[in-house]
């Protein structure tokens, strides 16, 4: 099969190369991908910025989230059969959906919702479910409450955004005057421009941040949220809580705690908790989101598509941070 792979870490361009059909384990389906998107954490694996918490042997298939249609499934499976419309995320240690076929653990699959295009579901996954996790299950925010999300216009941002509202949350949100009149139009009840504005000298008392950038602005988040408030980060630093979870060995070194010493300091000065998100694939989530989507209630943001072939120009595109929405690969 055609797929989209590297050979090495580093800034190096995607190469277009053949490689075997996957195998089909038990439980897993086969899926031939229609559609899969571009993420930051695709630049992330392949930079090697990720090589403390995940490790891939070359070559590597590339991509992350996808669409598609089953063309097999393995003895086990139960909730699929050949000819159904999929979507899903790959677990972190099986990615590869840039490519003409995958092999998937049933339950890190759901149905594709009925109402939107291969194209448009194959935005859904990553963001999707990061997002849910971010704010349902580590927020755990509630009707009334006030959420900051970082970096409306974006990707995760526009998901994001209209998941809280679903949610009855109060929303804030950064962005450029460019991306002002769609995260308003996603329902963004305070819009703040990055540019010209200072987002901890306008909000206070939030109950909780998603943060998607980082550095100062991850740090500058724990000034608006209220004592007992919660700051989640994709783009931090994992710290002792994530270790806890994960049982990742390094956060336990002396190097680590050093690193993150600014973050334990920020939680104890304003009576915070802070994570670290390492999102999980989840089919029975992302059966939730395929609810709210075919229910009117969160629809998918594409900003541009690009052929299979194109997919290094979209990986370059997605990178500049100029995308407004998702971009996509048209893989079939």
């Amino acid at each position: 099969m055609k797929a989209m792979i590297i050979r090495k870490y580093g800034r190096g361009p995607l190469e277009l190369a053949e490689m075997p059909m996957p195998s089909v384990l038990e439980k897993d389906i086969l899926v031939e991908i229609v559609a899969a998107s571009i993420n930051p954490v695709d630049f992330k694996i392949r930079d090697g910025k990720l090589r403390m918490l995940l490790k891939y042997d070359m070559p590597l298939i590339m991509g992350n989230d996808f669409s598609g249609i089953v063309t097999q499934v393995g003895k086990g499976v139960k909730k699929f059969k050949v000819g159904d419309e999929v979507y899903g995320r790959a677990s972190k240690h099986r990615i590869g959906t840039f490519a003409e076929y995958l092999a998937i653990d049933e339950d890190d699959v759901a149905f594709k919702p009925t109402n939107i295009s291969f194209e448009e579901a194959a935005s859904i996954p990553l963001v999707g479910l990061t997002s849910y996790q971010a704010l349902h299950d580590i927020l755990q925010l509630t009707r009334g409450q006030k959420v900051l999300i970082q970096a409306g216009a974006g990707g995760i941002g526009t998901f994001a955004i209209q998941l809280a509202k679903a949610m009855g949350v109060y929303v804030a949100t950064t962005t450029s005057q460019a991306g002002n009149d769609l995260v308003k139009s996603l329902g963004a009840d305070q819009i703040i421009d990055y540019k010209h504005e200072q987002f901890d000298e306008i909000l206070q008392g939030y109950d909780g941040v998603y943060d998607t950038i980082g550095g100062k602005t991850l740090e500058k988040a724990f000034k608006i949220v209220k004592p007992g408030g919660q700051v989640v980060t994709i783009s931090g630093l994992p710290n002792a809580r994530f270790g806890q979870a994960y049982g990742s060995g390094f956060i336990k070194t002396n190097l680590f705690r050093l690193a993150t010493r600014n973050i334990t300091k920020l939680e104890k000065q304003y009576h915070a908790k802070y994570h670290f998100l390492f999102m999980k694939a989840s089919g029975e989530q992302l059966a939730i989101i395929t609810e709210l989507i075919e229910s009117g209630k969160i629809k998918p943001i594409i900003d541009r598509i690009y052929s299979f072939e194109e997919a290094q120009e979209a990986l370059n595109y997605s990178e500049t941070g100029r995308a407004k929405g998702k971009v996509i690969l048209k893989v079939k």
